[in-house]
């Protein structure tokens, strides 16, 4: 089915290859990938290949007409017609008949005279790495199939800082699920110690936070997050997440071995670091706790669209949410938005209610791709007032499913969780 599939595409898009203009990779192929593809296709990065030469793009040219005719790549979810966002990834149709083009057409190199770099290349990542913090020792998950370990590393500022863009860099990538940063404040730093290293090995089992369900873990403050296809970066200008000094940061790595062999991992985070910024932010996660503490998320054996939603004023839990960095009932700017679900998701959305009765999309997610997640920077912030509310829905396919599902930590189990970058 899958060569029958590839050889419609090709046979699809083929007939009209006559009567377009000739397309040579110097001229017009080379700076639409270096503008779009080649910050994930180069060495070292997430993708499994390199894109940054005549050579790479000959030698994998079926692949990438396949992927981009059906726009699997770039790896873009946000659908069209809700916001605008920075950095968008995502090929205009004239861009991807550009490239099913070049390929029909043969593939030409065509002369290196007529290439002209782009005008206008996005940066992903960060612009500096002030610190990377380590995992304190190679870890083997030793849980079948979902391992959730963390880990306490030490801040060894004397000062008050501002984390001001994250990173994370998975050790083992075909074994880690997701990975969280989280701080502990002084405070609650004994708790964690008196967690560490109880079996021997480094870390301890933690789900849901960092605290294996402690009162400390219910509520932790993010520092940032990574799920498959999260590139990490900068957080917006003139802004930052406190860290007083002796705190300690928790690192929450999940490890699953459901399609890969346990492996020793060493997963690491990047952090940008400014001693001032102009507005404290906050890395908010947002859902339905009724979903997780009372299980009221059933998504039934056979159902091939279940769906759930939840609206609610978060300024009127704004202290609790953020741990007291932000008071109840005052404005907030939104800068990013995320989404998570696991495997059986299809779509999702969020949305603002304004209290006037009108709706302001902030992400919809018409295809939802498990391997493919990340946090969407709006092109504009979003302001949120009292007496709006925070819409979240989400859609998952258990048709082939013999069993219900419910929230849960394992891949097998889901979820519905949005998250944002926020200020007061």
């Amino acid at each position: 089915m899958k060569k029958l599939l590839a050889v419609l595409l090709l046979a699809g898009c083929s007939s009209s290859s006559g009567s377009s203009a000739m397309v040579s990779y110097y001229k017009d192929v080379k700076p639409l990938v270096e503008t779009k593809c080649t910050m994930c296709h180069q060495p070292g990065a997430i993708a499994p290949f390199p894109l940054q030469s005549y050579d790479d793009l000959n030698s994998h040219k079926a692949q990438i007409r396949a992927a981009v005719a059906t726009r699997l790549m770039p790896p873009w979810l946000a659908g069209k017609n809700c916001n605008s966002y920075k950095f968008d990834r995502s090929l205009s149709d004239d861009q991807i008949k550009t490239i099913t083009d070049w390929v029909d057409q043969g593939a030409m190199p065509g002369s290196e005279k007529d290439y002209v770099a782009p005008q206008a290349v996005t940066a992903y990542g960060l612009s500096r790495v002030d610190r990377t913090l380590m995992m304190p020792g190679a870890y083997v998950p030793q849980i079948s199939p979902d391992d959730y370990r963390c880990f306490l590393i030490d801040w060894p500022d004397a000062q008050t800082q501002f984390i001001s863009g994250f990173r994370a860099v998975p050790g083992t990538p075909s074994i880690v699920h997701h990975t969280i940063a989280f701080i502990v404040p002084p405070a609650q730093v004994s708790s964690y110690q008196a967690l560490d290293g109880q079996d021997g090995k480094p870390g301890w089992t933690c789900f849901g936070g960092p605290g294996g369900g402690s009162a400390n873990s219910r509520n932790a403050q993010w520092i940032g997050g990574w799920a498959p296809g999260a590139l990490g970066g900068d957080y917006v200008p003139d802004t930052g997440i406190q860290i007083d000094p002796g705190s300690k940061v928790v690192l929450q790595v999940h490890y699953n071995t459901s399609t890969a062999a346990p492996a020793p991992d060493m997963t690491s985070v990047q952090l940008k670091i400014d001693s001032t910024v102009k507005k404290q932010a906050y890395v908010l996660p947002w859902t339905n706790y009724q979903w997780i503490l009372n299980k009221t998320m059933d998504i039934p054996a056979g159902a091939s669209d279940a769906e759930h939603d939840f609206s609610y004023d978060i300024t009127q839990v704004m202290s609790i949410a953020s741990n007291g960095v932000f008071q109840d009932n005052l404005p907030f700017d939104f800068y990013s938005v995320s989404m998570h679900m696991h495997t059986r998701g299809t779509h999702a959305r969020v949305n603002v209610e304004r209290a006037d009765g009108s709706t302001e999309c902030m992400l919809d997610v018409p295809r939802w791709d498990f391997h493919w997640q990340g946090a969407y920077s709006l092109a504009d912030k979003v302001t949120f007032n009292p007496g709006d509310k925070m819409y979240l829905e989400c859609h998952w396919d258990n048709s082939a499913g013999t069993s219900d599902v419910n929230w849960g930590e394992g891949t097998g189990d889901e979820m519905c969780l949005t998250g944002f970058y926020v200020t007061q």
